[in-house]
């Protein structure tokens, strides 16, 4: 019989005693407030006319505090706070590093200027199927995904977004949008599930799920453990999300399919989240099976981009083009991870926080085009100049930032990707990068003639001028943005570089995890 005992139990060996620092809430602190809200909003759902009230003010304090955390980690360094005040690797660890902090605040940015949109553009029905619960949830799966130092708790943050953009993907449940999401739905089911396997098979190897926990033990399992079909079979887990070839024909089949803004939140986001797990994966946990398969990688990034782009250029339908451009914007971030390197990876990072800004800004500006000129067709549509001006400028520079084209904030990424490439020797891929611009090029040209510069065919009524300008106040952010950091590009690239520096070089993020060398 088990006698008890008053022993007192010494706990400093599995627990953090000291409490936890106010300023380390800060890292979990906006998936706090999204599933928070999210609860909210659901316990109101009735109260449509509410949801716009508590949704837009609570991403303007999402937005305020993925600020406050970039301004910390970019003074202080990465930080972490892990569940419980279990002593890493036991507890689930969320680690805020810089590329994380980035691309959730550029997310964070996309997410107001798409809730915004959302007050004129989804009506009372939209509203009612849960247009800003399954907004919120979906930035609360976005964020944490970013922020996690945990591989299983990244799947979990998947499928957190995933359900989300289920429910975003359907609203209104339309023939055509049902269609979209089944496609939607089985590929990123599918490319879950290999992200599932891979995971069980990095615990059954190194015996924990910690990121840093394993970039700190890899060395020792290289020799003896199956790390490079570990490794492929992340690629093809996320290279699925991301929409990369040759498992990229779901995008295009649907993306077109639901409202404009949830287009432009998917457009701007859900790919993101893909590459950023394959940098995060790849560089930073296996960067030497990453070197083996760069070559693999660069083939890849090279026909994604140029197959994306040519899938553009035969387009008549604005939303089908646009999805086309955003699986050649993946190719130009995958390039940069097969470069590899700190000039490899800043530009991919810094690819990825313009991607965010840029292809949520094409989509909003096409939905205004479509708004206005009656038809989504390029075989329809034009007068747009004469008619909505605004509207013209905001294209001239959403399609040159697109393109690559300066001054605009598409260019600088793709100039420090075409200088890595060349510095490696790697002549073809840099010749892809720049062939996919051109043809993303002729194909934005060939939009912004058709549908702005030619005189209209069919008359249509015109929207009320303040009704539209309304509606593009989200696209006017956006669109100040890609000018500010294409003028002013001393600041992203800077980080850029830093957080590709810490993403080479981990031992900052395993030192922020494991201050006093962790639980053995």
């Amino acid at each position: 019989m088990a006698v008890p005992t008053t022993a007192p139990i010494d706990l400093s060996a599995a627990m953090v005693m000291a409490p936890t620092a106010l300023a380390d809430w800060l890292v979990i602190a906006p998936m706090a407030l999204m599933i928070t809200l999210g609860a909210v909003l659901m316990m109101v759902r009735h109260r449509i006319w509410l949801h716009g009230w508590i949704a837009v003010p609570g991403l303007v304090a999402l937005v305020l505090m993925e600020g406050l955390l970039v301004y910390r980690v970019a003074v202080d360094g990465p930080f972490t706070m892990t569940a419980g005040r279990w002593l890493p690797p036991f507890g689930i660890s969320f680690t805020a590093d810089l590329m994380g902090s980035l691309l959730a605040l550029a997310s964070g940015l996309v997410a107001l200027a798409a809730g915004i949109y959302g007050l004129r553009d989804i009506d009372a029905t939209g509203r009612r199927y849960g247009f800003y619960p399954f907004l919120l949830l979906l930035m609360a799966g976005v964020t944490g995904a970013f922020l996690t130092g945990d591989i299983f708790n990244l799947y979990v943050w998947f499928e957190v977004l995933l359900i989300s953009s289920f429910g975003l993907l359907i609203l209104g449940s339309e023939r055509q949008q049902i269609d979209g999401a089944l496609k939607y739905a089985v590929l990123n089911l599918l490319g879950t599930t290999l992200f599932l396997i891979a995971v069980g098979y990095v615990y059954a190897i190194f015996g924990t799920l910690n990121m840093a926990d394993i970039a700190r033990q890899a060395n020792d399992y290289r020799g003896t453990a199956p790390l490079m079909t570990l490794s492929a079979l992340f690629i093809l887990a996320f290279a699925m999300k991301a929409a990369a070839f040759p498992v990229n024909f779901w995008l295009p089949a649907s993306y077109h399919t639901p409202r404009i803004v949830v287009s432009a939140l998917f457009g701007g986001l859900l790919t993101k989240v893909g590459v950023y797990a394959l940098m995060r994966v790849m560089v930073m946990l296996f960067p030497v099976e990453r070197e083996q398969l760069s070559l693999l990688l660069a083939i890849i990034a090279a026909l994604t981009m140029v197959i994306g782009a040519l899938g553009a250029l035969a387009q008549s339908d604005l939303r089908r083009m646009a999805g086309f451009a955003v699986i050649a914007g993946i190719g130009n971030i995958i390039a940069g991870v097969a470069i590899g390197g700190v000039p490899g990876v800043s530009g991919a990072i810094l690819y990825s926080l313009h991607s965010i800004i840029v292809m949520t800004a094409l989509y909003l500006l096409i939905g205004e085009a479509a708004r206005i000129g009656g038809s989504w067709s390029l075989q329809t549509l034009g007068g747009l100049y004469r008619d909505a001006p605004w509207i013209a400028a905001a294209a001239f520079v959403i399609f040159f930032a697109a393109a690559g084209l300066p001054p605009f904030s598409g260019l600088w990424p793709k100039i420090i990707l075409l200088k890595a490439a060349l510095d490696i020797g790697a002549w073809w891929l840099s010749a892809a990068i720049l062939i996919s611009a051109l043809i993303l090029t002729l194909t934005l040209g060939r939009v912004f003639l058709l549908a702005f510069w030619r005189p209209r065919i069919e008359p249509t009524a015109v929207p009320s001028a303040a009704g539209a300008l309304q509606r593009s106040a989200p696209l006017a952010g956006l669109v100040a943005i890609i000018v500010f950091f294409g003028v002013f590009p001393d600041l992203p690239v800077r980080l850029s570089q830093e957080a590709a520096a810490t993403l080479a070089d981990p031992r900052a993020y395993i030192q922020s995890v494991f201050p006093t060398g962790g639980a053995e």
